[in-house]
């Protein structure tokens, strides 16, 4: 999980739901809300989606962890997630990738930082990062004009 994101749950009638997490983009002046997980039996409801737009609009009204008034960006991979927000005028697309990175670049950049903090190469090893094979699509939330 990200260090520096905030985590947000969703309950009804105190079952958890879903979770969220939103951490600062500092290269793209946003929010990034990233680890989207709603429980199965909630799946297919829109409470992941109405969850997903309460906490990107909370975090553009400037409520965020940073205090700023910024976008928040999310990339995803499901398909039906990807229909809703494609569809939404909450909602922008801004970027898309029908295959995975590249795992060794990935693993190669991971152990480059490992070293740059005090480790070394013996001890470096790969999140895994990369090399899938599934089309992932960015959006960023512009929220109701």
């Amino acid at each position: 999980m990200p260090p520096a994101a905030e985590y947000f749950i969703g309950t009804v009638n105190g079952e958890l739901v879903c979770h969220l997490a939103v951490c600062p983009f500092f290269t793209a002046n946003a929010y990034r809300a990233t680890r989207l997980v709603v429980m199965p039996e909630w799946q297919g409801a829109g409470v992941g989606t109405k969850f997903l737009e309460y906490l990107c609009e909370y975090h553009k009204q400037g409520n965020g962890r940073c205090n700023k008034i910024l976008p928040t960006l999310f990339h995803t991979s499901h398909p039906q997630l990807i229909g809703y927000l494609s569809n939404s005028p909450k909602w922008v697309l801004k970027s898309q990738s029908m295959f995975g990175g590249d795992k060794v670049k990935s693993g190669k950049s991971i152990m480059r930082a490992q070293i740059r903090s005090g480790g070394t190469m013996k001890t470096g090893k790969s999140g895994g990062y990369g090399g899938h094979f599934r089309a992932v699509q960015g959006f960023k939330y512009i929220g109701t004009k």
